[in-house]
C-alpha cells in the first residue's frame, strides 16, 4: 500500500503542488472556522471567549423557531431563491445556444464580450446604477416603465415591495447570465463537428440542431450546475439584498442572511446569529443531497 502511494506521489507531485495553494485556502476559510459553529450550542461571554460559555443546547434554535420572524425571513428567503433560479439559471443556458449559433467569429466574440462586461461591475456600483435608473421621477428607466404603462406612475419603483423580487432578480440575470453562459459554450465547443453536418444533410434546421445536439449535449453540465444551485438555494447575495433594503420594502427584502446580520451581529447576539446560520447551511446541505439523488436517478448524472 505505501509503495503504491509512493509510486503515485511520484508520478503526480507536480499536480499536488499545484493543487496546494486551493487546498490551504479551503481550509484556513472554510474548515477551521467551523469550530466557530459550537456557539451556536453555548452562552457566548466575551470574557470566557469562542470555547468558553455555558453549554445550553437548542436553546438559540428554539428561539428562532419560535420568534415571528422564522416564517417571514424563511418564506422571503426561498421566494427569492428559487425565483432566482427558475429566471436565472435557464438565461446563461439559452445564451450559450445563441451564441454558438453565431458563424461569424468575430461577431461571436464581440457579443461574447459585451455580455461578459456586466459582470465586473461591483455590487456597490450595480446597485447605485439601479438606484439612478429606476429613482422615482428622474430615474430613465423608470419614466420609460410608466410611459409604456408597464408600471403604474404612482409606484415608487425602488421603494414598493411589489417590484423589489422582479428588480432584484432581473438585474441579478442581466449581470451574471454572460459570465454564467462560459461553462455552456465551452462544454458546446467539445461537441464533435460531424454532428452538424449530418444535421446538415438530413435537412434540419438551426432549432432541430439545438434540440437534438446541443441541449443532449449540455444536459449533464446542467445537472452539475443545477446540483451546486440547489446547494446554496438559502445563501441569498446579503451585500445586494442589504443595499436594496429599505424601510418600505423591508417585509419582503428581509432574508435570513440579513436578519442574521440584524440581530447576531447588531445587537451582538451571537450565539444566536450562529444557530440562525448553522441551521441555514443544513437546508442547504439537504437540498444538494436531495437534488443531486434526484438527478442520479432520472439522468444518471450527479456529484457523487
Amino acid at each position: 500500500m505505501v509503495k503504491k502511494a509512493a509510486k503515485y506521489f511520484s508520478k503526480t507531485w507536480q499536480l499536488w503542488i499545484m493543487l496546494l495553494p486551493a487546498m490551504i485556502y479551503i481550509f484556513v476559510f472554510c474548515y477551521v472556522p467551523m469550530y466557530g459553529v459550537q456557539l451556536a450550542f453555548k452562552e457566548y461571554s466575551f470574557s470566557k471567549g469562542f470555547l468558553g460559555g455555558d453549554f445550553v443546547g437548542f436553546k438559540y434554535f428554539k428561539q428562532y423557531f419560535e420568534s415571528n420572524m422564522f416564517w417571514p425571513t424563511l418564506k422571503n428567503t426561498f421566494v427569492i431563491a428559487v425565483t432566482g433560479i427558475i429566471v436565472g439559471f435557464p438565461a446563461p443556458i439559452v445564451l450559450a445556444l445563441i451564441i454558438n449559433q453565431l458563424r461569424n467569429q468575430k461577431w461571436k466574440k464581440f457579443v461574447q464580450t459585451i455580455v461578459y462586461i456586466p459582470y465586473f461591475i461591483s455590487v456597490v456600483v450595480l446597485v447605485s446604477m439601479i438606484n439612478i435608473l429606476f429613482a422615482n421621477g428622474s430615474g430613465v428607466i423608470a419614466n420609460f416603465f410608466k410611459t409604456i404603462h408597464l408600471v403604474n406612475p404612482s409606484v415608487n419603483i425602488i421603494g414598493s415591495s411589489s417590484t423589489f423580487l422582479p428588480l432584484y432578480v432581473l438585474t441579478g440575470v442581466w449581470q451574471s447570465m454572460g459570465w454564467n453562459s462560459i461553462i455552456f459554450i465551452a462544454a458546446l465547443s467539445s461537441v464533435d463537428t460531424q454532428l452538424y453536418d449530418a444535421c446538415k444533410v438530413d435537412g434540419a434546421n438551426r432549432w432541430q440542431t439545438m434540440i437534438h445536439i446541443d441541449i443532449p449535449a449540455l444536459v449533464p453540465t446542467i445537472m452539475i450546475l443545477l446540483i451546486l444551485n440547489m446547494g446554496g438555494i438559502l445563501n441569498v447575495g446579503f451585500d445586494k439584498i442589504f443595499l436594496m433594503q429599505n424601510s418600505t420594502n423591508l417585509g419582503v427584502s428581509q432574508v435570513i442572511s440579513t436578519y442574521v446580520y440584524d440581530v447576531g451581529v447588531k445587537s451582538s447576539q451571537f450565539s444566536f446569529g450562529t444557530a440562525v446560520g448553522l441551521f441555514n447551511t443544513i437546508i442547504n446541505f439537504i437540498c444538494l443531497v436531495v437534488t443531486n439523488w434526484v438527478s442520479r436517478k432520472t439522468t444518471g448524472s450527479g456529484l457523487m
